[in-house]
């Protein structure tokens, strides 16, 4: 919530007075230790007689900006010994310089008193009073301007020194996006070995298998062995197509472009060996991406859950809230989830490709929950 009026007047009027110590500090405590910051030996230990009072002031300028102008910074970031000194410097010349303002905008209201009640005693003649309201008007419009710059110039610099600069937060976008790419092409590298193996392990065993079969089938002597064969080959085809669909569920399903995230939701809930409770709770059209992440963080959890927890219930809640969709899977088994482990890594990764978090709780013992928020916008 924005600040009121008062409440930034007075904390300008205070800056003036901070920025006043800030240059007696650079004065006084400059000039004593400014010998011994040329000589090697003892730069350290006057740099840091320096600074601990460079700190102090410091932190006094952070409280001022966060009591009367309402900002917020980074609680835990520290700046560098360069940026603060550079931040006190150039504060102490803004608020020397804002000083000098109010003080012309002081000026300023006493000639205009002295106008008025001249007007008043008529001493004052109608003809020289455009000149003096045109003049009067102009300084004013100068000081209102000076003030607003200067005021604009001191919350800038305090973002810089109290939070991460622009350039800071270009760079650790930069290497954000680094890692995400690094990560992301890490998951398809993994996707690329599980669905390998799916094929290798399964598909291909199985197809093995059915062609053993047929050609038993074909070698056989009697009717009755032909027919038992042919049935083992069925139904082995059966299961053959059955894994199949399985694997192409994982690798993309087809419903989630034909049906929504709702219904591939469903498909999850019916494949899955234990009983699954699904809320979906989302009112607007969700993008593509969002609604393949999401599919994923489910359907790879619920796995996991059937699979290794040894749960008995899993439950899933989607929610869309404030433009970000939410995310969760519990289940009610024996905990001890691995985050570092391939799977979740993945997801994690698959997440962090759309700027979202995810979250693993899995203490021994249980319950375990895995929370996904992915942006919408």
């Amino acid at each position: 919530m924005p600040a009121s009026w008062p409440r930034r007047s007075t904390g300008t009027f205070l800056g003036c007075v901070t920025a006043l110590l800030g240059l007696l500090h650079f004065l006084a405590v400059g000039t004593a230790v400014g010998p011994f910051l040329l000589w090697p030996p003892t730069r350290s230990s006057a740099l840091g007689i320096l600074m601990a009072g460079a700190r102090r002031l410091s932190t006094l300028e952070r409280a001022r900006r966060a009591v009367f102008f309402g900002d917020r910074f980074p609680e835990h970031y520290k700046a560098s010994d360069r940026k603060v000194l550079r931040y006190l410097a150039v504060r102490g010349c803004t608020g020397l310089l804002c000083g000098i303002v109010i003080g012309l905008l002081g000026f300023g209201l006493v000639l205009a008193s002295l106008l008025g009640w001249a007007m008043a005693r008529g001493t004052l003649r109608w003809e020289e009073l455009p000149t003096q309201v045109l003049l009067g008007s102009v300084l004013l419009f100068l000081d209102v301007q000076g003030l607003h710059s200067l005021a604009t110039l001191d919350a800038r610099i305090a973002r810089e020194c109290f939070g991460p600069s622009e350039q800071e937060l270009l760079r650790r976008r930069v290497e954000e996006l680094a890692t995400s790419r690094a990560a992301v092409v890490q998951a398809v590298d993994a996707e690329r070995r599980r669905i390998e193996r799916d094929l290798h392990d399964g598909i291909q065993q199985r197809l093995v298998a059915l062609g053993m079969l047929l050609g038993r089938a074909r070698r056989g002597c009697g009717l009755e062995q032909a027919d038992a064969l042919l049935r083992q080959a069925h139904q082995e085809s059966q299961d053959l197509l059955a894994e199949l669909r399985e694997v192409t569920w994982r690798v993309y399903p087809s419903a989630l472009d034909s049906l929504g995230l709702e219904e591939a939701l469903s498909g999850v809930s019916e494949r899955c060996a234990i009983p699954v409770r699904t809320e979906f709770d989302v009112g607007a059209p969700l993008p593509q991406p969002v609604e393949t992440a999401a599919y994923f963080v489910v359907s790879e959890s619920v796995t996991n859950a059937a699979k290794h927890s040894g749960a008995t219930t899993v439950s899933v809640r989607v929610a869309l809230r404030g433009g970000a969709l939410t995310v969760r899977v519990r289940d009610n088994g024996t905990g001890g989830a691995d985050p570092a482990g391939s799977g979740l890594s993945g997801l994690r990764s698959r997440v962090a490709a759309l700027d979202g978090v995810l979250r693993v709780d899995s203490p021994p013992g249980g319950p375990t929950t895995i929370a996904a928020e992915l942006p919408c916008a």
